[in-house]
């Protein structure tokens, strides 16, 4: 569904600003900076699975890199089929748990990956709309609102998780809930939600009080990240021989990213698309807009499906060789 919707979506986009100059553009584009643009891709993938990596070893557990990479991929393919990317979190906290680690660490590790993009997205965002002055308004809009939930969130998760009695609270919350429907299943699933949110409260203070270096270091690494998925259109924009417009699109980048974060649709298609339009009408050439819109998506959402899906059936048969090996 999301692959139909980005195709669509930008079909037309690409039939409302094709030109003449729009196929001389496709003749003669760098199709070797074009790889290097996918190239960016892959290096967004391996980072995001260095991290994963890195948190887990911060928390005491050891993955490997390339069942990292396996987790990552996997998680990209439920993320860009599933509304707002919300499917990729689900599949990295049972896979690592797969894995051995605790589900409230699992939990953690999933949810400080978040609050790490939002840290950098936070911070990012307004120094680059001063910088570039670019859409000043509609994004400075955008960042006080995606700064302020950040806040409200990070304040629940504290009002949550700040002693062991706020645990036994929510627990006790879940126990009454659950006790209308099925009262026997009450006390198992609050006791079972009450040993997770320990586990997760623990790895917060473990990560907190001992890895200030590494949350250093962890935040770097969602920099650079970061950085590699949104140099992406300026490389195609070179490939197609215009300026890189590196400043303008890395804002827009910041705020094509948090807009989404709407859980509209599958992988956001449809929304980034339309929105990559909008805002780089404002600086690119009207008559390339489908062009980039439909490079851009080829090489940052089509991949992650493709390759995903690869790493997806690739799990399910090892897996499958080792319940068939053990019996």
């Amino acid at each position: 569904m999301g692959i139909l919707v980005s195709i669509i979506v930008t079909a037309i986009i690409f039939k409302y600003t094709e030109s003449e100059l729009t196929w001389s553009v496709i003749k003669r584009a760098n199709w070797l900076l074009l790889f290097a643009a996918f190239l960016m891709q892959v290096s967004f993938w391996l980072l995001w699975a260095f991290r994963m990596k890195l948190l887990s070893n911060y928390l005491g557990y050891r993955i490997s890199f390339p069942h990292s990479l396996e987790i990552t991929m996997a998680s990209m393919f439920t993320a860009s089929i599933t509304p707002s990317s919300a499917g990729g979190e689900p599949v990295r906290v049972k896979m690592l748990s797969d894995r051995g680690v605790e589900v409230g660490t699992s939990a953690f590790i999933v949810l400080a990956e978040r609050i790490l993009d939002s840290m950098y997205f936070s911070t990012a965002l307004p120094v680059f709309l001063i910088a570039t002055g670019f859409s000043t308004s509609f994004g400075f809009k955008i960042a006080i609102i995606f700064i302020s939930l950040l806040i409200v969130f990070l304040y629940v998760l504290y009002r949550i998780f700040r002693n062991e009695s706020s645990i036994d609270k929510f627990a006790e919350l879940l126990y009454k809930a659950v006790r209308k429907f099925n009262e026997k299943k009450a006390e198992k699933y609050s006791s079972a939600f009450s040993r997770e949110l320990r586990s997760f409260r623990e790895a917060t203070i473990k990560m907190l009080s001992d890895s200030l270096s590494g949350i250093l270091m962890l935040y770097i690494v969602t920099l650079v990240m970061w950085s590699a998925s949104f140099t992406i259109p300026s490389i195609i924009l070179v490939a197609l021989g215009y300026d890189a417009y590196f400043l303008y699109s890395y804002a827009a980048q910041l705020i094509i990213v948090i807009v989404s974060l709407v859980p509209l649709t599958p992988g956001s298609s449809g929304i980034a698309e339309v929105s990559m339009a909008y805002l780089y009408s404002n600086f690119v050439p009207t008559n390339i807009l489908g062009v980039l819109v439909g490079l851009w998506r080829l090489i940052t959402y089509h991949t992650n499906i493709f390759f995903g899906a690869i790493f997806v059936n690739y799990s399910l048969i090892k897996s499958k060789f080792v319940k068939n090996q053990l019996t």
